[in-house]
Formats: C-alpha cells, structure tokens, sequence
C-alpha cells in the first residue's frame, strides 16, 4: 500500500491508499474497516485503485461528531479526487458502506463515475434498521462497559446470538469492533452510520445510467441477497452477481468476489 493524506475543508485530516497505474478507480471499505479489507479481494490489473480511510477509520481524524455521515464521507471522496486532480472514476465501488458512498457519488455526481461497483449493499432507498441492529447493540455495550466486559455482555446478548445463528461472518465483524484501535471512533461511528442511509431515493436509483455490477450472498443478515437483487432490478444497466457467502465457503467467497471484479473492470477498461 501507498499511503497519502490531506485535510478536508472543515480541518480533518484523512489518510487514503493509492496504488497502481491506469484508469482511476475508487474501491472503498466497509463500517469500522481498516484499508486493508477491501484489498483482499480486489484484483490485480493495471488500474489506479485509490481507497478512503472514512473518518475514523485507519488514521483518519474522527471530525465533529454531527458530521458522521454517507453525506459526509461522499464529500470527503470528492475532496481526495481533487486533491489528486481526477476528474472521473472509470468505477466507483465498495463493500457495504463502502458501496454506499459509490451509490451516493454515482446518484449525485454522475459525471464523476463512468461505471458502479455495489457489494454486498446494506441498503436499498432507505434505513434498514432491523439488519443494523447488531451493530447498533454491539456500539452500546461498548459504550457502556469498555472492551472486555463489553464483549462478553454483548456474546451473551440476544442480539448476537441471532446474528450469529443466522451469519456467522456478520457475528465475527461484530466481535471485531471491541478490539478495534481507538475504541471511542468505534462508538461514536456505531451510533450513528448504522442508523443513516446513501440517500438515493427510488427515483433517482432508476435513473442511473452507469453500468453497475451489484454483488451478493446468502448467509448474510446485514446485507440480505434480496437487497442486492432489488438494486439490480431497479438500477437500469445493473448486472447481479450472487457469489458464495463468507460463512459457508470463505475461500470461495473471495475468489469469486476477486473474479467478479475482474471480468467487470477489464470489460469497461479493454
């Protein structure tokens, strides 16, 4: 990785990852993700795949905590893409909240994306409250008992035990946010992008005009298959690819996620 940083208009300073050469791509990470994450499935090609670090993720300041927001993040996209003089994406993308801020940069900046990368979408035109609510549980206990005793309330919660009998990957994710560095970022981000949304409502999702490849799995309570079906009945140019789930077959899931990527970014970059 090749990290870089710049200060956004309202004072915060955010790191991001860029590497490769050729058409820019935007390729960004989920709730609470560090850079890494959505690197592990990302192919090689000759490519500049540019990533994010949102506010408070990595070491990207938290910022004022009204601010935490899709909205916000999509603004801070469009700072970095100045900042590093790209006028268009070839393709905007991401995993989760990642694929929400690409939906949100595509809807309302079309002329900055030529084409839509949407995995694992948590989201349709609204707040999907009843998938989040494990994160929003799991942001309380940390808040309210730290760390250690956090984790082993919110394992014994009700919550997590549906989560994990339904997602076991989704369960891990969430164990993961007690361990995660600068726990207060964790807190302040659980209280509040659970809760949000990208903003696109059903209208303007029907007029997108980029090409989209949306991705989904089963095994999923966050991201349900049945929001990346609809997206990609509503989105007029989307394709939908269902891959393996990371619960079932966690090798399969990220071959096939890297091969999707792949076959789509050399069919718009040929």
């Amino acid at each position: 990785m090749s990290k870089g940083a710049f200060i956004t208009a309202s004072g915060c300073r955010l790191v991001y990852d860029i590497t490769g050469s050729g058409p820019a791509v935007l390729w960004q990470h989920g709730l609470g993700a560090p850079l890494t994450q959505p690197l592990a499935v990302f192919p090689d090609l000759p490519v500049t795949r540019i990533t994010l670090a949102c506010r408070g993720h990595d070491d990207s300041d938290l910022g004022a905590l009204e601010e935490l927001s899709i909205a916000t993040f999509t603004q801070d996209v469009l700072a970095l893409l100045k900042h590093l003089g790209i006028e268009q994406l070839t393709a905007a993308g991401g995993i989760s909240l990642g694929a929400g801020l690409a939906l949100r940069l595509a809807a309302y900046h079309p002329e900055r994306v030529a084409c839509l990368m949407l995995a694992r979408p948590a989201w349709i035109d609204r707040p999907a409250l009843e998938g989040q609510q494990g994160y929003i549980e799991a942001g309380h206990y940390l808040e309210l008992y730290g760390a250690a005793e956090g984790l082993d309330r919110f394992r014994a919660s009700d919550v997590f035990r549906l989560v994990a009998t339904a997602s076991p990957d989704n369960a891990h994710s969430l164990l993961s946010y007690f361990s995660r560095p600068r726990p207060e970022t964790t807190t302040a981000l659980l209280a509040r992008l659970p809760k949000d949304w990208p903003g696109v409502p059903l209208s303007m999702l029907k007029k997108l005009s980029q090409p989209t490849l949306v991705l989904g799995n089963g095994e999923d309570i966050v991201h349900p298959l049945s929001f990346a079906q609809e997206l990609a009945r509503l989105v007029p140019n989307a394709t939908l690819q269902v891959i393996p789930s990371k619960s079932v077959d966690p090798s399969g899931y990220q071959s096939q996620f890297s091969m999707a990527l792949e076959r789509f970014l050399m069919g718009i970059t040929a």
